[in-house]
């Protein structure tokens, strides 16, 4: 029987992802106020298996915008990317706070969805402060102490904002008893991801014929998750049956690669081979980032299934595409 899923943040990029592989055979409603979601061909694509509903969530959700008898609520509406966080910590820190109370006191609101699963989708920004003061081992599991970096530093409020969301929601699920699950996403890339992070970075200044290639703290790593792999997870997630609060790191554990090594396979993706010119990492950039899985294999049997070489290559012809369309209206 055909389930009714909630999906806020619904035409961002894991939103529209998760929409697109549960459209065909559950009833789906997305929520956006398209501040970052974006229309284009995929969305199109869904509007006759999906309801579309726009509202802004630093606002209250209004009585009668939506149904009361949901299944599943995937909260994946926040402000992302590091940067919006340094740019404008004011934006990032009230539209995630607001935006998760807002949604919060809407299911707890509604009667008829007392069975109901939440789905918050958190970070691995999460962990940053305690891996760096030492209080993390890699690769870093879900029960470690949590702290908050240079609160003077704006990228600090992203991280902040998804520890404080975390805390709402254990604190909602408490009162009102419902089943919760909170997934700390790694580094989870893919087509549609926008511009503002490091691999469609990469691949448009590639494409735009960069050289020498700027890279930030070549010497960090990190292990990318393609958004096909992290829907996956997801999915089994949130069909668990327990009651149990779970918090559970989604990501690639496999293929921990050089930010300057990234670079080569975009490189190599494109058919180029501009010099790289090496530059110190931003402040606050973990100088690695690997999530333990363990908990995550136990409870689903995920095992990730695209590599990072072919993630790359979907990825990249993706925005080449976009990149030669951008404004001509295709």
């Amino acid at each position: 029987m055909p389930e009714k899923i909630l999906i806020t943040g619904g035409a961002g990029f894991i939103g529209l992802h998760l929409a697109a592989e549960l459209a065909s055979r559950h009833d789906v409603t997305l929520l956006d106020d398209f501040s970052r979601g974006r229309r284009d061909t995929l969305l199109d694509s869904l509007l006759d298996r999906v309801t579309l509903v726009e509202h802004d969530l630093t606002t209250p959700v209004p009585d009668t915008l939506l149904p009361d008898d949901f299944d599943t609520v995937h909260h994946l509406a926040a402000v992302v990317g590091v940067v919006h966080s340094n740019e404008d910590p004011q934006r990032v820190l009230r539209t995630n706070l607001l935006s998760t109370v807002h949604v919060l006191d809407w299911f707890t609101g509604r009667p008829g969805m007392s069975g109901a699963t939440f789905c918050f989708a958190s970070s691995s920004e999460a962990y940053a402060g305690s891996v760096a003061a030492g209080l993390a081992a890699l690769p870093t599991g879900e029960d470690v102490p949590l702290l908050v970096p240079d609160p003077e530093v704006p990228r600090s409020s992203y991280g902040f904002s998804k520890i404080t969301g975390e805390l709402l929601c254990r604190t909602y699920a408490r009162v009102h008893g419902f089943a919760l699950r909170m997934v700390r996403f790694h580094n989870v890339y893919g087509p549609r991801m926008g511009y503002d992070h490091v691999i469609p970075q990469f691949i448009e200044r590639v494409l735009t014929g960069a050289d020498p290639f700027a890279v930030y703290g070549g010497d960090q790593t990190r292990a990318f998750c393609h958004v096909d792999d992290a829907v996956a997870a997801l999915i089994a997630l949130a069909g668990l049956p327990t009651k149990e609060t779970l918090l559970v790191n989604i990501g690639n554990d496999s293929e921990e690669v050089r930010m300057d090594d990234l670079a080569r396979m975009v490189f190599e993706t494109a058919g180029r081979t501009p010099s790289i010119a090496a530059h110190p990492a931003p402040p606050l950039s973990p100088a690695r980032r690997l999530p333990d899985l363990t908990r995550l294999r136990e409870l689903t049997g995920y095992r990730p299934a695209v590599d990072l070489r072919e993630g790359l290559r979907r990825t990249y012809a993706w925005y080449a595409h976009d990149l030669a369309t951008r404004g001509t209206g295709q």
